[in-house]
């Protein structure tokens, strides 16, 4: 089954096209005096049994290597953050099998680097998908180009500093993220599985992203929803305007997900808080 396919058939086992941002941050997570691993491991742990057994899965989780990578203390020979990671991608295999792990590690480099990097996403860590940067062009982008693999440039990004080159306008006066856009669909020629990611934070940049890719088969990844300000049934309602086929896009929120407090430890009833974000947005993207 290829990346496409994966898209599809996630989206409709569940109904949704929301996806599930994996992103711990110890000092809000539960006071505990266990060591790192085993703290984001009970953590995710209750989580996911409290999803599951309540019928609640999103169509795509997205952990993001860096929260983990920087846990670990390599020189100490400590890896307890990517550790954990491994804890985490075995939990969602049991958990939720068959739904897509797109590894956020947006990575980009000359040819042979960025084969490394692919090789790291694909098969040290076994996702089915993961986020690059365009920016140094094809050279950084084929050697991710795999069958049955799933890649997400870099295009229109959320953060506020996103602006400062992708508007940027070119030659052809068109700016930087739509000649992205159009070079996206051109290297999907090539391999099937080649997507985007576009922020939820400036709609209307959504809208003309989402128009252009309508017809072509490129799958969209959409962060920003959530504690970024943005809000997933206007995403929702520009996608249909937009004439964009829903099941190849998700939705992601992260923090807002999975520790909506944002800073101290949990509250006592962090569980409920998670699960009631999770419900309602598995309920605005629903399909």
């Amino acid at each position: 089954m290829n990346y496409i396919q994966k898209l599809e058939e996630s989206a409709k086992a569940v109904n949704n096209i929301a996806c599930m941002g994996l992103d711990p941050k110890i000092e809000v997570l539960v006071e505990s005096d266990k060591n790192i691993r085993d703290q984001i491991n009970d953590y995710f742990y209750k989580l996911f049994r409290r999803m599951s057994l309540s019928g609640l899965v999103p169509s795509a989780f997205k952990p993001n290597i860096g929260y983990y990578q920087a846990l670990d203390k390599p020189r100490d020979e400590n890896f307890q953050g990517s550790l954990a990671l491994c804890d985490i991608l075995d939990m969602l295999d049991n958990f939720f099998p068959s739904i897509p792990i797109i590894l956020d590690s947006k990575r980009g480099d000359i040819a042979r680097s960025s084969l490394n990097y692919a090789i790291e996403a694909f098969d040290t860590w076994n996702c089915d998908a993961t986020t690059v940067s365009p920016y140094m062009g094809s050279d950084s982008i084929s050697p991710f180009q795999i069958q049955d693999k799933g890649l997400y440039v870099l295009n229109r990004t959320s953060n506020p500093g996103g602006k400062d080159l992708q508007n940027l306008i070119c030659e052809n006066n068109k700016p930087l993220y739509l000649n992205v856009s159009e070079k996206i669909v051109e290297w999907s020629k090539k391999e099937k599985g080649i997507g985007a990611v576009v922020g939820a934070t400036s709609m209307k940049e959504l809208l003309d992203i989402a128009k252009y890719y309508s017809d072509k088969e490129i799958p969209m990844l959409i962060p920003g929803v959530g504690s970024q300000g943005g809000s997933a049934t206007d995403v929702i309602n520009n996608l249909n305007q937009a004439k964009y086929p829903l099941y190849l896009a998700r939705i992601n929120s992260s923090s807002g997900l999975t520790h909506p407090w944002k800073k101290d430890n949990a509250p006592e009833n962090w569980l409920d808080l998670c699960i009631k974000q999770i419900r309602d947005l598995l309920e605005e993207t629903a399909v």
